[in-house]
């Protein structure tokens, strides 16, 4: 399955939840000492001429300026409050990488039973619209027929009646067969993301599967000290590197769970707004589905995206309603789509 994946670039301590968390108690340290500086401004300079109380003071100074300018203090400093910050986003949030996949693939499986059930609606619905093109098709010719012979016959009224009859039945049937290719694109999509989606869901019990051991034996051998010790030494947080990308496993998981509703939604809004007894349909649905079409790349699809585009468009690629769903089968030596993320 090709997917396309976006570089694996670790988030910043900021754009991360716990950074929220983060800017909110830093912005309230700063406003809470520009606050007591402010109201005892009188006892602080009383403190300044007191010599006992001055050495205080420049000791501390001293301790804070060695903190700004030491890098591996710095380190360990910035290190401490990320771990606090983390630990109090924690109990409100849910930042367990290894839960949060956990929780995508129950939405991956109920995705892909509504997914199922939508596709089996939509095939209905084009099986059913072929029947009243063929039907349409039918009436057209009998309708020429009539005329070709009222004309004969000299019956001009008659003539005029069947051919008009004969040429709305063609403009109905020119824009039910437009609507069919853009009902085929939403076919071949749908079932092409059901089939991308069962093995993104499979890939991601595995990662979670080898993983969730993994990181319980890199958390248990690597304690928040020994980070620390690293991080002080210059060493890389073999811990914090591991958790960086499960959490981008998790992001990219997000990111295409949302691509799959929001595009389901889509579908499901267009085929509503499809009347087959009238023939009748909204532009708007159309107009959304175009747009889709003329986006980038699909993050579930891939490159497959324009590949299926292009079937939908060619005549000579003809679509089997009769086929049923593809069930998708890992090939032996089958990579997981998240095995990179480690690398």
């Amino acid at each position: 399955m090709d997917t396309y994946h976006k570089e694996f670039k670790p988030k910043s301590f900021w754009q991360r939840p716990e950074g929220a968390t983060g800017m909110i108690f830093l912005a309230g340290i700063v406003l809470g000492a520009g606050y007591l500086i402010a109201t005892n401004i009188g006892w602080i300079i009383g403190l300044v001429s007191n010599t006992i109380y001055l050495a205080v003071l420049l000791i501390v100074l001293a301790a804070l300026l060695y903190m700004v300018l030491d890098p591996k203090m710095r380190n360990l400093v910035w290190y401490g409050y990320k771990s606090v910050m983390r630990w109090v986003t924690g109990l409100f949030v849910q930042l367990d990488p290894i839960g949060i996949l956990k929780s995508y693939v129950e939405d991956l499986k109920d995705n892909l039973r509504k997914m199922n059930k939508q596709i089996s609606i939509l095939r209905g619905q084009m099986h059913k619209l072929k029947e009243i093109i063929y039907n349409n098709q039918k009436q057209i010719e009998s309708n020429l027929q009539l005329a070709s012979k009222a004309k004969a016959s000299n019956k001009q009224a008659v003539m005029i009646l069947k051919s008009r009859k004969a040429g709305r039945l063609r403009e109905s049937n020119m824009r039910l067969e437009d609507l069919y290719k853009k009902m085929e694109v939403l076919y071949r999509v749908l079932t092409k993301m059901y089939e991308n989606s069962q093995i993104l869901m499979e890939d991601i019990k595995d990662q979670v599967e080898v993983k969730e051991q993994e990181r319980k034996a890199i958390h248990a051998s690597h304690s928040a000290m020994r980070s620390a010790m690293s991080i002080m030494s210059g060493d890389p947080d073999r811990r914090a590197m591991f958790d960086a990308a499960m959490e981008a496993i998790a992001d990219d998981v997000a990111s295409k769970v949302g691509e799959m509703e929001r595009f389901m939604e889509m579908s499901s809004n267009f085929m509503d707004s499809i009347d087959l007894q009238n023939g009748i349909f909204e532009e708007e649905g159309l107009k959304m589905l175009e747009k889709w079409e003329k986006e980038g790349v699909s993050l579930i699809l891939g490159e497959e995206k324009q590949s299926l585009l292009l079937k939908a468009n060619d005549e000579d690629e003809v679509l089997d309603l009769d086929q049923p769903i593809k069930e998708p089968v890992r090939e032996a030596g089958h990579r997981n789509q998240y095995d990179s993320f480690f690398e």
